[in-house]
């Protein structure tokens, strides 16, 4: 199939859809865990990890049963009809099951989102390396990370005002439009011929029974020759890439909690009122200006990238973090907002600070996984993309509970600092890395394989 830069931006509608879910999920649902029934931080950290329990535990499954998958349709598109709107349903009813107060309702509903998203993920992040050859991979992943980060942006800003009027009308309106994003990619956005079998049934039992010797056999194989490589070029950007989603995870989940409880001092607990909203839509909207920034910067990025080289370009982005964290820091502890406006003096600088902060992320996030899926052959891309995915789930699994426990016994003052010790961890980790980037020819990069 010929590659096509408008098929990309229309599979970026995947992760458009996708990107707004879990923008609304981690800006929101830690605050009705607190707020609504009480929990501390730690527990409502590890409440927080149920998506990446579920992509740690299914992800490399998935990515590989999607890769031995044919159909009518494809290999990945399947997975895209079954999981999307059955995730979009649970994620309207979030709302619905806090306004009840039922704990065990509200986790209930949690839970089964949370594994209908898995189900779907994997096969659309893998879809990308389908239709790219190699040295248009950077590009195709800054594409589709523009419209992950037009998805989050979308979130945090229109959801801000839709969450000052109802905090249930983001829910409503996100699970409509994931819904609608993701039919776009399976109507338009054709799969490559020969992962398109016409008139051929699949015997499930058998795609189920092979995948799963496959994918953990694959993942087993692929970890032990991370581990045994006399390189350890894989080895160290995985590691990187485990630092750097602890660090940027913990923000996510804990950073609308950070402005509301420690920013504005409102008690945990309190009464809800429009105030009350209005500063915790305030957290997300400083959010959503990562999403701004990075949604500007990784098409760019992308590009950068494919010139400058993808570490170096990583690299460049984590110092420019760090330092936009730093600075963060020393505002959050000498000055405080004096009103819930958006253009109050300390609310401002923080946007600003964080609106470069995004630009880093797109540096690094955009590079990331083109450089690990150029370290392997066409055959094995599912499954390293399930690798991929497998560390960065591992250190969102980490994340929220360790940065928790350190809120609960320290205070929100620690969220900060906490992030900016894993992004330091993850620049001195990324100068190990001596493959993957896009000047090495395929050939090469095979050859290097084999010698590893």
């Amino acid at each position: 199939m010929e590659f096509k830069y408008w098929r990309i931006f229309l599979l970026g509608f995947g992760f458009f859809g996708i990107s707004i879910i879990w923008s609304l999920y981690n800006a929101y649902i830690p605050i009705f865990l607190q707020d609504t029934f009480r929990m501390s931080r730690t527990v409502t950290g590890f409440i927080m990890t149920i998506d990446n329990l579920f992509a740690v535990l299914l992800l490399p499954f998935l990515g590989a049963l999607s890769d031995m998958t044919r159909t009518r349709i494809g290999r990945r598109k399947p997975y895209i009809l079954l999981g999307a709107p059955s995730a979009a349903i649970m994620f309207a009813l979030i709302p619905i099951a806090r306004a009840h107060k039922n704990l065990a309702l509200f986790m209930g509903v949690i839970v089964l989102m949370n594994f209908f998203m898995a189900l779907f993920r994997s096969p659309v992040i893998a879809f990308m390396p389908d239709i790219t050859p190699s040295e248009k991979r950077s590009q195709a992943n800054g594409i589709i990370n523009f419209m992950g980060g037009l998805g989050a942006l979308l979130a945090y800003l229109g959801g801000k005002i839709l969450y000052d009027i109802n905090y249930a009308y983001p829910f409503y309106a996100g699970a409509a439009i994931m819904l609608i994003a993701n039919m776009i990619v399976v109507l338009f956005v054709p799969e490559p011929e020969q992962y398109r079998v016409p008139g051929e049934g699949i015997d499930i039992k058998k795609i189920f029974t092979e995948t799963a010797k496959k994918s953990f056999g694959e993942l087993k194989e692929n970890l032990k020759d991370v581990f045994a490589s006399h390189e350890r070029s894989l080895l160290a950007i995985l590691l990187a890439i485990f630092f750097w989603f602890i660090a940027f995870n913990s923000l996510e989940t804990f950073f609308t909690s950070y402005v509301k409880y420690h920013l504005y001092g409102i008690p945990i607990g309190a009464e809800e009122t429009a105030v009350t909203r209005q500063i915790e839509s305030t957290g997300a909207f400083i959010m959503g200006i990562v999403s701004l920034s990075f949604m500007i910067f990784a098409i760019p990025a992308g590009f950068l990238g494919a010139k400058l080289g993808r570490r170096k370009t990583i690299t460049l982005g984590l110092i420019i973090i760090v330092i936009v964290l730093g600075l963060s820091y020393y505002i959050g502890q000498v000055q405080r907002p004096s009103s819930v406006s958006l253009t109050d003096p300390v609310i401002v600088k923080f946007m600003l600070l964080f609106f470069i902060a995004g630009i880093g992320w797109a540096m690094v996030n955009v590079n990331s996984l083109p450089m690990v899926v150029d370290m392997t052959t066409e055959e094995k891309v599912g499954g390293y993309t399930g690798l991929y995915y497998f560390f960065s789930q591992a250190a969102n699994l980490v994340a929220p509970p360790l940065a928790g426990a350190f809120l609960d016994l320290i205070g929100y003052e620690t969220l900060i600092p906490f992030a900016i010790v894993f992004f330091v961890l993850a620049t001195i980790t990324v100068q190990f890395v001596k493959r993957g980037d896009v000047k090495v020819g395929r050939k090469a990069i095979e050859y290097i394989s084999d010698l590893d």
